[in-house]
């Protein structure tokens, strides 16, 4: 079992792609390519459901009750940039 982060902000682009930033300051990039073929994300191949992503419980979501596993996306992401993230 990986590390368990939550996502806080996510944003889907063109390609598949999203673009997300995790609570230890991490921006990762995950591709969902290899995820549109299988349930329930074949729902989103060809649709523009797949831009209104968004995050609700530590993970990203899509209308229709889709969501992807946090560990799958931090653990299979890349690293695009880390920025401390200050806790109080």
């Amino acid at each position: 079992m990986g590390i368990l982060l939550d996502v806080i902000n996510v944003q889907a682009l063109p390609g598949h792609k999203l673009i997300m930033r995790f609570e230890n300051g991490e921006r990762r990039r995950f591709d969902m390519s290899p995820y549109m073929d299988q349930k329930p994300w074949v729902k989103l191949r060809e649709s523009p459901l797949f831009y209104l992503a968004k995050v609700e419980y530590g993970t990203v979501v899509w209308p229709g009750e889709i969501d992807i596993d946090p560990e799958t996306l931090y653990e299979l992401s890349e690293l695009l940039e880390t920025s401390s993230v200050e806790t109080t």
